[in-house]
Order: structure tokens, then sequence, then C-alpha cells
């Protein structure tokens, strides 16, 4: 498959590259979960200590009630807000990967490309109906990779629409309980 030992080096570096690129998403990926739980929990932290105090400070069961009914639905929505920030990391991550794939994808169906043609111009009489049929063969596994690419992109689109419509659907809901309980 290679003509050169140069060929092989370059090939070798690009695959390392891309082995790099996709370790450098995932720390960058880690480090943003970090700073989101670190920031989540701090807030939760101080949301605590601010409704411990305000609890304390009750006099009557009807206040107490009425506390812990106000203080549902932010604790919901920080929680939605949470999660919305875990599935935002995970599909930036998810994007650069494929991004990448896709980028080595297309540099691999080249090489390959080129060597069909290297070997079409080097092949013996009578191998036409050989080569024809690689040629055949990989345009319709590329055919493949893009419909399979395009199906996922489209699931991945309706996932994070339903996603955004079921926190919506739950923030509402919680929303109209909390003010029943008013």
């Amino acid at each position: 498959m290679y003509t050169s030992p140069q060929q092989f080096a370059d090939t070798n570096k690009a695959a390392v590259d891309a082995m790099f690129t996709i370790v450098q998403a995932q720390f960058a990926a880690f480090e943003r979960l970090s700073v989101l739980n670190f920031n989540t929990t701090k807030a939760a932290f101080e949301d605590s200590v601010k409704q411990s105090k305000a609890l304390l400070a009750v006099k009557d069961p009807q206040e107490f009630i009425s506390l812990s009914t106000a203080s549902a639905q932010p604790a919901l929505e920080k929680a939605i807000a949470y999660s919305r920030g875990v599935y935002e990391v995970a599909t930036q991550t998810q994007a650069e990967v494929t991004k990448l794939a896709e980028a080595r994808t297309a540099e691999m169906n080249k090489t390959v490309g080129s060597l069909l043609e290297k070997l079409t111009q080097n092949a013996p009489a009578g191998s036409d109906v050989a080569v024809t049929a690689v040629k055949s063969a990989m345009a319709a596994a590329n055919s493949a990779y893009d419909s399979f690419t395009k199906a996922v992109k489209q699931a991945t689109d309706m996932a994070e629409a339903n996603v955004t419509a079921a926190t919506t659907r739950v923030v509402k809901q919680a929303g109209k309980q909390t003010s029943k309980k008013k």
C-alpha cells in the first residue's frame, strides 16, 4: 500500500496526531465537566446554607411549607441546567471527535483512491473488471458511510429536540405544581 518509507512515516504521524487530537478533546471535555461540577457544587452548598438559615428562622408550620415549596422550583431549574451543561459538553466533544473521524475517513479514501489509480495503471490486461468492482465497492462503502453519518446526525438532532422539549415540560409542570401549593 505504501510506495515509499516516507508515505509510511506520514501515515503513522497522521494517526498519532489524530490520537493526540482525540485525547486533547477528551481532556478539554473533562476540564469543562470539572468546572461545571465545581460551580454546581458550590452553588448547591451556598443555596443549602441560605435554605438552612431561612428554615431556622421559621416561626410557624405554614411559613415552613411556603419556604419549602418556594425552594423546590429553583432547585429543579438548577438540576435541569446542570443536566443541560453535561449534555452540551458531551455533544461538543462528540462533534469534535466526529469531525476528526470524518477528516481521517476522507484522507483514507483519498489514499485508497490514489492506490487504486496506481494499481489500475500497472494492472495486467483483463483486470479491468476487478478494478471496476473494487471502485464500485469503495463508492458503495462511501455512500453507506455518508448515509450512516446523516442518520446519526438526524438521530442526534432529534434526541436533542426531545431532551429540550421534555425539559421544558418538566419545568412548566413543576411550576404549575408549585403555584398550586401556594
